[in-house]
């Protein structure tokens, strides 16, 4: 297995998938969480419930969504590209944008996961500190840096670990959208062992490709619920 480029391939695929996607969600959802905290209007409340619609829909199904609205036909993607002089963009059927597009889909249907995390992580933090950095002048970036931040840690580090195991063993978005096309561009170790398994009868193999995928969350999951833990110790005042 170690000598196969295929092995590697698919390893690359799903670490490259894993990491992106995971990093996008947990930026992109920090800075909406933060942004729907600070806005305790109508416009915050109707923003909350709508984020929650791409939880509720099945990956399959919104992998499909998505792949209708990039048709280089029918796309409302393609149209408003159009407007800005863009034609026939390659997205899923070209090598080079293939990992892009399920990333794009990926972060679509979780980042909500994440912003929902972070909201409720946000709304737990005790609101002493915060007064009296107030009265003390603390600007906004002073607070968040050095009070938000480390208070939110635990959160983030949940988010983080339920992301980056689902990202690393995904196969509903990729096998919806390209089947892992085009070529083996997309054959994530899930994938491969899936083919490897049910349609070549090679179990023996798939169950390698697994184990490998199992050990490489172990280590990570580890790792970061370590780190959750020291975290949380730091933000309860119990380590410096």
């Amino acid at each position: 297995m170690l000598t196969s480029r295929e092995f590697w391939n698919a390893l690359t695929v799903s670490l490259l998938y894993g990491l992106f996607s995971t990093a996008i969600e947990i930026l992109l959802g920090l800075g909406i969480a933060l942004l729907l905290n600070s806005l305790n209007n109508w416009l915050s409340k109707v923003l909350r419930v709508l984020l929650v619609f791409p939880l509720m829909v099945a990956p399959v199904t919104a992998t499909i969504v998505w792949q209708l609205m990039l048709n280089s036909s029918v796309g409302i993607v393609e149209k408003l590209f159009n407007i800005f002089g863009v034609y026939n963009f390659p997205w899923a059927s070209a090598p080079g944008t293939a990992l892009m597009t399920v990333v794009m889909i990926d972060v679509w249907i979780n980042t909500s996961f994440v912003i929902l995390l972070v909201l409720a992580g946000l709304q737990s933090l005790p609101k002493s500190p915060f007064e009296s950095a107030k009265i003390d002048g603390g600007s906004a970036w002073f607070n968040f840096k050095n009070l938000t931040l480390p208070m939110l840690k635990p959160s983030l580090y949940i988010a983080l670990l339920f992301r980056l195991m689902a990202a690393l063993q995904e196969y509903a978005v990729i096998f919806a959208l390209t089947k892992g096309g085009p070529g083996d561009t997309l054959m994530s170790l899930s994938l491969t062992s899936y083919q490897k398994g049910f349609k070549f009868q090679k179990f023996g193999s798939a169950i390698s490709f697994i184990l490998v995928l199992w050990l490489i969350i172990n280590v990570m999951a580890k790792f970061i619920v370590k780190r959750q833990r020291f975290a949380q110790r730091q933000a309860s005042g119990l380590e410096e």
